[in-house]
């Protein structure tokens, strides 16, 4: 049979492989995406981007719509035996800076996030896939053959599973996924409409027997209902069901006329808390819940994997593109391993925190936000890319904003040191002219630091980044 052919093949279009295949057709690179839903999924889910993907948005050129689609600072109302009892605006306490322009998360349901980013890949000339079912792959030294459920092949340089935390390429691959289970779910969720309940806030009835939450979202009829899940008499769990949520209502609530209707999706959660024990096999690589999975205390979940696919995005691009050696490669899973270790410790604190919050009257989810859950300050100082300066491997807050690329950016003052570096370097640096600068700073195209050093040691600038050419 005759496969198809193309760069990189992406396996699940949430919004993991929808970021890493908007990175790679902006930088020309022949990718495809395919998932195995028939349809588009229309369920709130993952409802929110932090601070830090909200500049990835913005680098891929859709951080207006996205902003223009979402709710900041959202006031969470928090009621108790049916009264309300106080308010918090979230991210109230913070304002725009130069370094960290977004003050506040943005609160939209999933599949609005996966709506827009589609909308980008589509100007960029890719569309999903749907109704393409991974049945099974191979691999050699130079690709990936991949067989499709309908016996469609499609050849690949490098294949990346962002298929979830039930992930077929992962299980194919053998790797563990070791971590722990809860027994039991602990929360049903879905989406309905409230209508007559006040949109402005973030509704949450916590009490001592269980709770409910219900979250408006922009320009929608429907609110993200989260709540505790029924028992029946004999203690056993109740399924979800458009009659559970009015009796959970009711109970908590206590606001008589409010009827939640057109229940659109409807599901359960248990908490699972797992991590790959590698991210790569040859030209397979694990991202997002494929390769790492937790709490949902933080909305930690669809953020660590839209920038997983950020990470290894531009690293992807540059090989694929023959600007950078395929040893490039290894610092993905050098790189964003650790983090994932650290999300979930962070995601278990949080969980701990928040349980133990809401305990007190007038205290909601706001007791899971810390400033570690805008990851604005995930670094790589042990990485191999971050190569000198006090700095190195930082996030480098302020320098590089709208739309980017796969470059390095340098930062420095007008004169001979910029000019050579952007000569030896070519497509690989663009540089930034700053009468203030006081050294060079080399950035990476993911926004952090690859180095700063004075402005005569501008031969070791251009030495380390063409030394990502030769490894």
């Amino acid at each position: 049979m005759t496969s198809e052919m193309t760069s990189v093949l992406i396996v699940g279009a949430g919004p993991t492989g929808l970021t890493l295949a908007c990175v790679l057709a902006r930088e020309g690179v022949p990718v495809r995406i395919v998932d195995k839903a028939p349809a588009f999924h229309r369920g709130s889910r993952g409802k929110g981007l932090n601070q830090r993907s909200r500049e990835i948005f913005e680098d891929l050129g859709v951080g207006e719509e996205a902003t223009a689609s979402g709710i900041e600072h959202i006031t969470l109302r928090k009621y108790r035996g049916g009264k309300m009892i106080s308010d918090h605006v979230s991210a109230g306490d913070r304002v725009p800076t130069a370094d960290a322009p977004y003050a506040s998360g943005l609160l939209l349901p999933q599949w609005r996030t996966e709506e827009i980013l589609r909308g980008r890949l589509a100007a960029l000339g890719t569309e999903v896939e749907l109704a393409s079912e991974l049945t099974g792959f191979t691999q050699d030294e130079d690709g990936v053959t991949a067989t499709f459920a309908d016996g469609r092949q499609v050849r690949a340089r490098w294949l990346v599973a962002c298929d979830g935390g039930r992930s077929f390429v992962r299980k194919t691959l053998g790797f563990a996924f070791e971590g722990s289970t809860e027994t039991e779910e602990c929360m049903v969720i879905g989406d309905v409409r409230a209508d007559g309940l006040d949109p402005a806030y973030w509704h949450q009835w916590f009490d001592e027997d269980g709770a409910i939450m219900l979250c408006p979202f922009r320009d929608s009829d429907h609110w993200q209902l989260q709540a505790g899940p029924e028992r029946d008499a004999a203690g056993r769990l109740v399924p979800p069901s458009p009659e559970s949520f009015q009796r959970l209502f009711d109970r908590h609530a206590r606001i008589p006329g409010i009827r939640l209707t057109d229940v659109r999706w409807m599901s359960t959660y248990r908490i699972n808390v797992r991590m790959a024990d590698r991210f790569r096999e040859g030209r397979v690589f694990l991202a997002g819940d494929a390769a790492h999975v937790h709490s949902l205390a933080g909305g930690m979940g669809m953020n660590t994997g839209i920038q997983d696919a950020f990470n290894l995005g531009w690293k992807l691009a540059l090989v694929a593109r023959g600007t950078a050696g395929e040893a490039l490669l290894d610092t993905y899973e050098e790189e964003r391993l650790p983090v994932a270790a650290w999300t979930l410790q962070l995601t278990d604190e949080r969980l701990r925190a928040v349980r133990e919050g809401v305990r007190k009257a007038g205290v909601g989810t706001e007791a899971v936000v810390t400033e570690d859950t805008t990851t604005l300050g995930v670094a790589y100082p042990w990485s191999s890319l971050s190569w000198e300066g006090p700095d190195a491997g930082t996030r480098a807050g302020g320098v590089r904003r709208g739309e980017g690329g796969a470059w390095f950016t340098l930062r420095g003052r007008p004169g001979p040191a910029l000019r050579e570096v952007a000569e030896q370097c070519g497509e690989l640096v663009r540089v930034e002219e700053d009468e203030e600068a006081k050294d060079l700073l080399l950035v990476r195209p993911d926004h952090h630091v690859a180095m700063r050093v004075s402005e005569d040691r501008a031969g070791e600038v251009t030495a380390r980044v063409r030394s990502l050419q030769t490894t």
